[in-house]
């Protein structure tokens, strides 16, 4: 049947399949470097009378620092009663934006290479396939930018509400004279930065791929003979 499985590995050596491979790993590195994020932010309050005090606020994904207590409440520090105090912003919007079009991908990446791999004479001999799958490239292109700019920013968001400046206009008694606060131990980002780089480099890999998808399309193949044709000229009428 022209339709039963044929494994053929050759596709991998084309730019069609190597770049749907690394489009698979940029996912999975997009997603997985910040969706299993656990940080935690320590503040040393400094007050009038001498006293050091010691905050911590342990925060994940999906980033909802709303929900994060920084105060339990009725503590007493630096001699007053403080109220239950939470951290400030919520980026789960984004973030699991960003995660889920990275899921997305990474599927989307596996049942392509399947095709590919296995199905390459249908995928060929179809205008369908080619078609859908130039289309595909273009979308997710389209949303990698769209959601590593919208996580980037959610990210500088998470920085600012758990830095130094940010714990101050939080916590109300940071604005008392006399105390002063300072984050002692902040919270790592660097596999949060990574994800942002692997979002925008996921927005090059398939932006680039967009043209190999695109010269597997009917479109392509009748561009090139409608120029072939016009090249040739008109034919000489016999003499």
């Amino acid at each position: 049947m022209m339709t039963a499985l044929r494994l053929n590995l050759s596709p991998l050596r084309e730019p069609l399949g190597f770049i749907k491979v690394l489009e698979w790993l940029a996912a999975i590195f997009a997603f997985g470097s910040c969706g299993a994020y656990v940080g935690r932010t320590v503040v040393s309050v400094l007050c009038s009378e001498g006293k050091n005090e010691t905050l911590s606020a342990t925060f994940s994904y999906p980033f909802r620092l709303s929900q994060v207590p920084l105060v339990s409440s009725n503590t007493t520090l630096c001699n007053r009663t403080v109220a239950e105090t939470h951290l400030v912003g919520d980026s789960s919007s984004s973030v699991e934006f960003f995660v889920a079009i990275g899921v997305l991908a990474f599927l989307y990446c596996m049942a392509a290479l399947l095709i590919y791999l296995g199905y390459m004479h249908v995928y060929r001999d179809s205008d369908f396939g080619p078609i859908l799958d130039f289309l595909m490239t273009i979308v997710f292109a389209f949303f990698w930018l769209v959601c590593s700019s919208a996580w980037a920013r959610g990210l500088q968001s998470v920085k600012d509400a758990t830095g130094t400046e940010g714990i101050r206009s939080t916590l109300a008694l940071c604005q008392e004279g006399g105390v002063v606060c300072e984050v002692t131990e902040f919270a790592p980002t660097r596999s949060l930065n990574v994800s942002v780089v692997f979002g925008y480099l996921n927005v090059i890999i398939w932006a680039g791929n967009a043209w190999f998808a695109y010269k597997e399309t009917r479109w392509h193949a009748q561009k090139n003979s409608a120029q072939h044709g016009a090249g040739r000229g008109p034919v000489p009428a016999p003499i």
